[in-house]
């Protein structure tokens, strides 16, 4: 085969020139950039780290000044007589104990931010205030361990889930006289508002996110209250100076607290950092276009004699269209162009093999699908079943039981058939689904159930989705009538309201009803969508709700369930339903 007079050294040579230039070009302009981005990240984590320190030398301030005053209390002589009297074993009398108001009070007259000052006995028995506490009911043993293992160092622990509105800080109290053995402990509670971040420095620099977190992963305090612990701990594991959060790269700023061993963590947006590179961006950008567009044009006449065998392989791959895929006939003098014929060749082979698979497994895929039709005909099998039991009990004169059978056919025709509707049925027939279920529940209640049902004519037509009433009416028999003593009755109401184009169901029961604590752990439940006890109350509910919200296309619909209930007086279940 002649070669192509445009297949030349020449126009090959000049190719690799250009290539070799806009690499170069490209390199240049890659470095600058990258030498701008990384002088421009490096001073804004100074400036972050700056702050970092800043923010933590405040915050050691505070708790230095807390660190001297208690160590005046538990240097203070009285209190050293005090506890040396109570070593060994002379206990403080009432009088005693009162004498040590003006000491330990001058930790919160004098320490910022402090909320109480408590003072006990090295076996736990409070002195200070005077009731009778024990230190066990304030601090957990582990704690208490940690103490005496600081050797009279101000330990400082995280919030106490007993109070959770305050920082905890222990100091074991030594005996000077008595060779600094063990006296006892002083225990203080801070404000957990002193280690608020809101008012951080960073606040009014670059959008930033702080935190402060203790020797544990725990955070103690945040400005953003998204940040949720799981998202501390990714970050605490990060090992870079780099984490991402929400979907954005924030850089990590780490500024360890000797005092307590807690750390602050400073998280700024990359973006932010880097938003003074736009310029510079916008050069290089620029230069790179007018770059590309006279490599184009340069390019658009070396192309040519380098396409010229690709045009044999595209229309052998359009001849494809007409038929089954064909080979191509490797006759080119180019070795790169050999070896992409080579390669379509075998690409051609592998695909027919992959034809032929993708056939066979669509025969075997039909086959499936016939037997999942097949299947579909047992749902019928039932409903035959329970009509033939029907007849032969009336044949036998047994009418209620017959009715009872009929019934339950019913029932299940309803829940497990399919309207082709999208689930949606008329008002008329979910309330009629609701009166075959009581009927079906008065079978084992008996008289202790009752009901009645009332919904406006003129809206029976209304649409509504399938099987929502009946969770809320399983709920009123089997936490309200079955946990009440007696007959209990329920009430199913429905109207439509015009203005708001919805419908208004309300379920309301006699039974046993709810304390305000369950009714909150209910809604709670309904709106997270969780279970609230091992019964699973609130569950059926919580389904109902975001059954709801679907339907109506929007998480926040103003609608959905609401609750009203009284311990002993029964429970109201509202729903209300955006009209189709």
């Amino acid at each position: 085969m002649p070669v192509s007079k445009h297949n030349t050294l020449r126009n090959q040579m000049l190719f690799g020139f250009l290539l070799v230039m806009i690499v170069v070009l490209g390199g240049v302009a890659l470095a600058t950039f990258h030498s701008v981005s990384t002088l421009l990240r490096n001073n804004a984590e100074k400036n972050i780290q700056q702050t970092a320190i800043q923010a933590n030398g405040r915050l050691e301030g505070i708790l230095q000044q807390v660190d001297t005053l208690t160590t005046q209390v538990a240097t203070n002589a009285y209190v050293q007589q005090l506890l040396m009297e109570e070593t060994n074993g002379n206990m403080a009398s009432f009088s005693d104990r009162q004498r040590l108001a003006p000491v330990i009070n001058t930790v919160q007259i004098f320490g910022r931010g402090v909320q109480a000052v408590e003072l006990y006995s090295f076996e736990g028995r409070r002195l200070y205030p005077l009731d009778g506490n024990h230190i066990q009911d304030k601090v957990q043993d582990a704690w208490i361990q940690q103490t005496i293992r600081g050797r009279g160092s101000l330990i400082w622990f995280r919030f106490d889930p007993k109070y959770p509105d305050s920082i905890m800080a222990i100091r074991l109290v030594k005996l000077m006289d008595q060779e600094f053995a063990p006296g006892g402990f002083l225990l203080v509670h801070l404000q957990r508002e002193l280690f608020d971040l809101q008012h951080s420095p960073s606040s009014t620099e670059t959008p930033s996110r702080m935190l402060l977190v203790d020797d544990e992963g725990v955070a103690i305090a945040v400005n953003d209250t998204e940040l949720d612990q799981s998202a501390v701990r990714s970050i605490l594991h990060s090992s870079g100076n780099a984490v991402e959060i929400d979907g954005v790269t924030h850089m990590v700023v780490r500024q360890p607290s000797e005092a307590t061993g807690w750390t602050l963590l400073i998280l700024t947006p990359i973006s932010e950092i880097m938003s003074g590179i736009s310029v510079l961006r916008t050069a290089i950008l620029i230069a790179a276009g007018i770059g590309l567009l006279l490599y184009a044009l340069l390019s658009f006449f070396l192309s040519t004699a380098i396409t010229k065998p690709i045009l044999q392989l595209k229309r052998t791959m359009r001849s494809a269209r007409l038929g089954a895929l064909k080979p191509v006939e490797e006759t080119t003098s180019t070795i790169e162009m050999q070896e992409l014929n080579r390669s379509y060749n075998e690409m051609v082979r592998d695909m027919n093999d992959l034809i032929r698979l993708v056939y066979e497994k669509e025969i075997i895929q039909s086959r499936m699908e016939l037997k999942a039709l097949q299947a579909q005909v047992n749902p019928h099998f039932l409903f035959n079943t329970m009509e033939a039991l029907y007849r032969s009990l009336q044949e036998r004169g047994e009418l209620r039981l017959a009715e009872f059978v009929i019934t339950i056919s019913e029932y299940y025709r309803y829940t497990i058939t399919s309207h082709n509707r999208e689930e949606w049925v008329t008002l008329e027939e979910e309330l009629a689904h609701i009166e075959r279920y009581l009927q079906i529940m008065k079978l084992r209640l008996g008289d202790r159930l009752n009901w009645q049902i009332a919904y406006p004519e003129e809206h029976a037509h209304r649409m509504m989705p399938k099987l929502l009433i009946q969770p809320i009416v399983e709920n009123a028999i089997v936490y309200g009538i079955e946990d009440k003593l007696g007959p209990g009755s329920i009430r199913v109401a429905a109207d439509f309201r015009e203005r708001e184009q919805e419908l208004l169901i309300e379920v309301t029961d006699n039974g046993a009803g709810m304390d305000e604590q369950t009714l909150e752990a209910v809604t709670a439940a309904i709106r997270e969508g969780r279970h609230t006890s091992a019964r699973g109350t609130g569950m059926g509910l919580a389904n109902v709700e975001r059954r709801i919200q679907l339907y109506a296309g929007s998480s926040n619909y103003a609608g959905g369930v609401r609750i009203s209930s009284s311990k002993g007086e029964g429970t109201s279940v509202q729903i209300r339903i955006p009209c189709k």
